[in-house]
């Protein structure tokens, strides 16, 4: 049995009338990293909300452990949830102490190692020596970490948390991320968390959804939603890609890139994926082209560290390609244009 599941879930707006979110379904395993990925205005943040009880949907229904927790007619209060939720809003209470708020979040009858539990939790997210500080005198990133350890302390099945990350430098995430899956393993407990980081959830998730105007555009694991988006919208959102019409004979397709191999077969006329990493440049010395290469013009340079995304000039278009720090390509460049991958059919292809 799934640990969560949202079924046609759907909610208006109740001033403008407007979808907030429409026909969602969603299933979630025991144990799991789920995230909601999509801009703002997508719906996540309102999943959440939907999940941790604080608001209502018009129709379907959302079961946690095989409980009902909103349905026709039913209607389970946040309290009797075991749903932990995470928002990043101020604190309430900005003149109690961090240690003295965290254990109030235990009850009346903390379990004795609490003050172990949360000493160890405060360092994870780099909050040592903070314990006597009001709430009120942290920063807006402290602040949020404290909201996501108090969703923690006292081991709900499941947690919510809205853009858990946002505040944390590179090294803090990378950091959280790695310790969070053995406190989340140690306790019993499935994180559901929002997000528009790309990299957030393509590197901790162990599955995503897609969401935009309120629906799920694509569910999956990162790797296979990043590898096979089925829309150009996903394939942008989930860290760019060259969109290219071609026409479909099979396992491949003819463009202006040359014949192309597919990821599946496709006939007829085809709107294709390539990301940039599919695509590389090699420097052109020479003054033709050679056995039918594709000529390329470098149009700008961008170092991104690790990588530089380079925009070029091939066959009348314009195309990202991803590759080396080290290439020895400047704007203005020439270079030879090779297709080192397979590309994508999508769904939105022209009929």
């Amino acid at each position: 049995m799934p640990l969560l599941s949202l079924e046609s879930v759907s909610l208006r707006h109740p001033v403008t009338g407007a979808s907030a979110v429409e026909g969602v379904s969603l299933t979630m395993e025991p144990g799991q990293v789920f995230a909601l990925l999509g801009s703002s205005g997508s719906g996540k943040t309102t999943l959440l909300r939907l999940l941790a009880g604080l608001a209502r949907p018009d129709s379907g229904s959302i079961l946690l452990d095989g409980r009902v927790l909103a349905g026709p007619g039913a209607f389970m209060p946040p309290e009797e949830r075991s749903v932990g939720a995470a928002w990043g809003d101020a604190p309430a209470t900005p003149q109690v102490p961090v240690q003295a708020h965290l254990m109030a979040s235990l009850g009346a009858r903390p379990p004795e190692d609490s003050l172990v539990r949360i000493r160890a939790l405060l360092e994870l997210f780099n909050l040592s020596g903070l314990e006597s500080r009001p709430l009120g005198t942290l920063s807006r990133g402290q602040a949020r970490r404290v909201s996501l350890l108090q969703s923690l302390l006292p081991g709900h099945r499941l947690l919510v948390w809205d853009e858990p990350f946002a505040d944390m430098d590179f090294m803090l995430r990378a950091q959280v991320r790695g310790e969070l899956r053995r406190v989340l393993a140690s306790r019993g407990s499935s994180l559901l968390f929002a997000t528009h980081e790309q990299a957030d959830a393509l590197s901790f998730a162990d599955r995503l959804a897609v969401l935009r105007s309120g629906t799920v555009a694509q569910t999956g694991t990162p790797e296979d939603v990043y590898a096979h988006p089925r829309t150009a919208f996903v394939a942008y959102f989930l860290g760019g890609t060259n969109l290219l019409p071609g026409t479909g004979f099979g396992n491949g397709a003819r463009t202006a890139l040359g014949n192309l191999p597919l990821d599946r077969e496709a006939r007829g006329n085809v709107l294709l994926s390539l990301r940039p990493e599919a695509l590389r440049l090699v420097p052109d010395t020479d003054k033709v082209a050679v056995g039918g290469a594709l000529r390329a013009e470098v149009l700008s340079r961008a170092f991104q560290g690790s990588s530089v995304e380079f925009t070029v000039a091939c066959s009348g278009q314009a195309l990202l390609v991803r590759g080396a720090a080290d290439l020895p390509l400047r704007e203005g460049s020439r270079a030879r244009l090779e297709v080192a991958g397979r590309a994508v059919v999508l769904e939105d292809s022209p009929e």
